[in-house]
């Protein structure tokens, strides 16, 4: 919400006049001292004058960022009263008491709910329609007497006796694993830290968990039997390849653990009797470079997505007997022009999250029949998921819609029937009205006659005369997509006519793995050309003003900003690729 006021209140912001200015002069911003600094990698010499703003513990590096700070509030202090009315709006627009679509497992329905006055969810379960409200985890007792509470893993034993769940209460992503009793309301005495991934065996008192080393890296998976020492608990493996993580889950069909070692471009996956964790993991295939595989089991069969025959993956079985490769039967070949995202195996239905032309797809495939459909959505521009669906008998397919204009939306498929059911639509008040809206997909080329894709939405009425102010966001790394989804805080930006663009540049997977690969290693300046060009397209389309625009990027959308504020530093003067060099 912070970044929206403070985006809102310096494109829409009243200006001071000569008067105020004179009254309330602007600071100077502090400047970093430079010191020297040399690293030697691979016969290169990197330099590097502003290192010494690492070494956090250091004075002069607190100093220096609370100077950083008071600059930043003694520039925004013009525009409080208007942070403050943007803040009231933003906050008009959120229902604080609501609950999430109930989801069943095991007997349960399983939801979450939020309340008017908590800063966190409770998450909670129902025995059946009309049964009294048990609380599993409420977030807001974890985060009593703590600076910060985030939830991480979250699992229930099969039997629905024991929830597994991981706490961060540092806001450095360092997770603590805790077992709740729910049959007593007790937390067990046995705790892990620095967890990441966990799953229940089928015995319902063993729990297999990853761990991080001190890079961050999820290395090592153990095993933990209920009502033991922590400190004895058996490591099962290390991965000691440092590009390579580690992570465990289950098989929905509830056959098998699955342990995968991946790298970002390169898998191997081991899996356990989910019914025996005493017993040996297995390997289903050795790793090989550059390739990836992930598995899901069903009868006597694993279901594999791999890009073995192409960068945008297929889907192949092998039988669980012997799923050597030699062995893998491709039953969705590979498509060059369509990405498959991800996979969900059910009794008698394999469902494919895949990606075509820029947007996600749901595929349904009748195993019985070997019918595919599509579910069909009813914008040009959205963004639909596959949501939690842990029953493997289940004919019925949860998955949540939105779009820049719909707000998240969850819906049950019906997956013999062919018909999608409206379960419930997230509530926006405060006077939102989808219909006040305009969403556009555009294509911007970029420097070397590529088309990047653009979402740019905008309220009815803003003039496309060159005048409007406009906001730009991207990412375009690790081949992630630029979902559309729906953010009612940006309505305080849309309803002041500022224009929104969401930028799916090369180096994001919208368009793929081919797209991804196009923006990486040493392709990485596509992406930052591919912003830049999209807000030069904006700009000459009139969509917006040239000297009116801001730009975001989040984690390592920080990099993008990065260079293309030193490629393009004066855009309000140069938003033409003509006059600019691009080397």
């Amino acid at each position: 919400m912070l970044k929206y006021l403070v985006i809102a209140a310096m494109m829409i912001g009243s200006t001071p006049s000569p008067a105020e200015e004179a009254k309330t002069p602007t600071p100077k911003p502090p400047v970093a001292k430079k010191v020297p600094k040399e690293t030697r990698i691979n016969g290169d010499v990197l330099k590097d004058d502003y290192f010494w703003l690492r070494e956090k513990s250091k004075p002069e590096v607190r100093e220096y960022i609370e100077a950083e700070n008071a600059y930043t509030d003694a520039v925004m202090a013009p525009t409080k009263p208007l942070q403050a009315k943007l803040y009231k709006e933003l906050l008009s627009h959120v229902k604080e008491t609501d609950e999430s679509v109930p989801n069943p497992e095991g007997g349960w329905m399983y939801y979450s709910r939020v309340v008017e006055g908590k800063q966190y969810p409770i998450l909670a379960r129902k025995h059946g329609a009309g049964a009294a409200e048990q609380i599993t985890v409420d977030v807001n007792e974890l985060a009593s007497g703590e600076k910060f509470m985030a939830l991480g893993a979250y699992q229930i034993s099969d039997d629905g006796n024991f929830a597994a769940y991981s706490t961060d209460n540092t806001g450095f992503r360092q997770y603590r694993l805790n077992i709740k009793d729910l049959r007593t309301g007790a937390v067990l005495p046995e705790h892990v830290e620095k967890t990441n991934s966990i799953a229940w065996a089928n015995d319902n008192k063993t729990i297999f968990y990853v761990v991080e080393d001190s890079a961050k890296r999820p290395y090592r998976l153990y095993k933990h039997l209920l009502g033991t020492d922590t400190a004895k608990d058996e490591l099962i493996y290390e991965e000691k390849d440092e590009s390579y993580n580690v992570d465990v889950y289950k098989a929905r069909d509830k056959q098998f653990l699955f342990m995968v070692l991946g790298s970002h471009t390169t898998s191997e996956t081991r899996f356990l009797d989910a019914n025996t964790p005493t017993g040996a993991w297995k390997t289903i295939a050795p790793r090989i470079h550059e390739q990836e595989y992930y598995v899901d089991s069903r009868g006597d069969r694993f279901y594999i997505r791999t890009n073995k025959d192409g960068r945008n993956f297929s889907i192949a079985t092998a039988p669980v007997a012997d799923p050597g490769r030699e062995n893998w039967k491709t039953i969705v070949p590979y498509r060059p022009a369509v990405m498959i995202d991800d996979f969900d195996v059910f009794s008698n239905f394999l469902v494919l999250t895949e990606r075509e032309n820029g947007l996600p797809e749901i595929s349904v495939t009748d195993l019985r029949t070997s019918k595919s459909d599509r579910v069909r959505f009813p914008e040009a521009v959205y963004v639909a998921a596959v949501g939690p669906n842990k029953e493997f008998n289940a004919t019925s397919l949860r998955y949540i819609y939105q779009s820049p204009i719909t707000p998240p939306s969850t819906f049950d498929y019906d997956m013999e029937k062919k018909q999608s059911t409206l379960l419930k639509e997230n509530q926006v008040p405060g006077g939102f009205d989808r219909n006040n809206y305009v969403v556009e997909r555009l294509w911007a080329p970029s420097y070397d006659g590529v088309k990047v894709p653009v979402t740019v939405f905008y309220r009815k009425g803003v003039k496309k005369d060159g005048t409007a102010p406009l906001y730009q966001y991207a990412y375009g790394s690790y081949g992630i997509p630029l979902n559309v989804t729906f953010s009612s805080n940006r309505l305080a930006l849309l309803d002041r006519g500022v224009v929104i663009a969401l930028a799916h540049i090369r180096g994001g997977g919208d368009l793929g793995k081919p797209w991804h690969d196009a923006g990486r290693m040493l392709n990485k300046m596509n992406t930052f050309k591919d912003f830049i060009a999209a807000a030069d397209f904006l700009v000459q389309n009139k969509y917006a003003a040239k000297d009116r625009i801001a730009i975001e990027g989040g984690s390592a959308g920080g990099l993008l900003m990065g260079a293309v504020t030193n490629m393009r530093p004066i855009c309000g003067r140069q938003c033409s690729p003509k006059s600019h060099s691009w080397t």
